[in-house]
């Protein structure tokens, strides 16, 4: 009977969703703000919850996210540039001569093709992030703990060296990045409007992680993070679920930083500097080491913090002719920076901690509430 119930709380709450983000698109121009926030926490959240498969589900200290989100965010952005619009983005040194031929040739494909193409490249994008993934984690993953973290740190920056360089100018455009990129597609032919594509996406990833984490890889993933030698004692390939785990986590980083390519229109290499990483490792952290829903709690939150909430503090503030000293630009993530303070201290393992959301829990909570109430009446 519970579990019945449960599934209509969320049958609910979803078709509630549905609702707020189709009366959003219709009133978008109005809550302009309010989408950009939703779309980029929800890609951030993409990201998050593909770090913590890594990080939290299977405990590899992995800081190369900003890395694999920089291929899916190049890959997407150079098959989606539109071929009218080539010579205006490569005006320095042109074009690829085969990446020109390429895009000639899809412009010129039938419709269907052409409607299903933005998917293609962002499937592309990650199924490029996971080939390089498996290549380096056949040497990265035999390192552990801090050892990992900084080959992955440094594996980010070579690669956001490498689309910055010269030798790249036809390709990735080098140092002046890639412009005109097309917004979100829609989907199932404009049911689905561009400004929900972004949701969807990222709940199918994120659905599929689930799944995974649920599945028997899931669980040989947490063996390996309580304790490897147990787990290999129990016949766990170390390496082979290390492997999966790392070639997954990348494959998603890139999905996201495909969907980050058309949510900003236009991506530069510094864009997935070391900092995206720190951003992503920090939104995992608020959230909790090993919770989805604390990843995606944490990725609306912080976005919405960071972007929106505590805007006010950059503009000057006077009141009844004072002038109130700190308030000036930069002094928005001053705050913000004491509040992450004050939260982490609060909430050591997190808001969720190793938690999930859960209609059970809060049912039994309110049940427990009305019993006080009752007994204290």
């Amino acid at each position: 009977m519970k579990l019945k119930r449960t599934h209509i709380y969320s049958l609910v709450t979803l078709a509630l969703v549905l609702v707020f983000l189709y009366w959003l698109n219709a009133h978008r121009l109005q809550n302009g703000m309010l989408v950009s926030i939703l779309q980029k926490g929800a890609i951030l959240a993409l990201v998050a919850v593909s770090m913590n498969l890594l990080n939290g589900f299977t405990g590899l200290f992995s800081l190369g996210q900003a890395g694999f989100m920089s291929i899916g965010a190049y890959t997407t952005a150079i098959l989606l540039i539109p071929v009218q619009n080539l010579d205006g983005v490569y005006y320095m040194n042109g074009v690829s001569p085969a990446i020109k031929a390429f895009k000639m040739m899809v412009a010129s494909s039938p419709q269907f093709i052409q409607i299903l193409f933005p998917f293609f490249a962002l499937l592309l994008g990650g199924l490029l992030a996971a080939f390089a993934a498996a290549l380096v984690g056949i040497a990265v993953l035999r390192l552990k703990s801090d050892y990992l973290a900084i080959a992955t740190l440094g594996l980010s920056e070579i690669v956001r060296a490498i689309f910055s360089s010269p030798q790249f100018d036809q390709i990735t455009n080098g140092s002046y990045g890639l412009n005109k990129i097309p917004n979100f597609p829609v989907m199932l032919w404009g049911a689905i409007p561009s400004l929900i594509t972004p949701f969807v996406i990222v709940a199918l990833c994120i659905v599929f992680m689930v799944l995974l984490i649920k599945s028997s890889y899931g669980r040989a993933f947490k063996a390996i993070r309580e304790d490897e030698i147990a787990a290999e004692a129990m016949g766990i390939n170390l390496f082979k679920h290390k492997e999966l785990s790392f070639i997954l986590s990348s494959f998603f980083s890139a999905v996201a930083g495909g969907l980050l390519a058309m949510y900003m229109r236009s991506i530069e290499a510094k864009t997935f500097s070391i900092t995206m990483t720190y951003d992503i490792l920090l939104i995992v952290v608020i959230g909790g080491i090993g919770s989805v829903t604390g990843s995606i709690l944490s990725a609306f939150l912080v976005t919405a913090a960071k972007e929106w909430w505590l805007r006010f503090f950059d503009q000057p503030l006077v009141i009844g002719g004072f002038h109130v000293p700190l308030f000036r630009t930069g002094f928005r993530m001053v705050i913000f920076s004491i509040l992450l303070m004050v939260v982490v201290l609060i909430y050591r393992r997190g808001l969720m901690g190793t938690n999930e959301f859960s209609w059970e829990r809060i049912i039994k909570r309110f049940q427990r509430k009305s019993k006080q109430a009752g007994g204290q009446a």
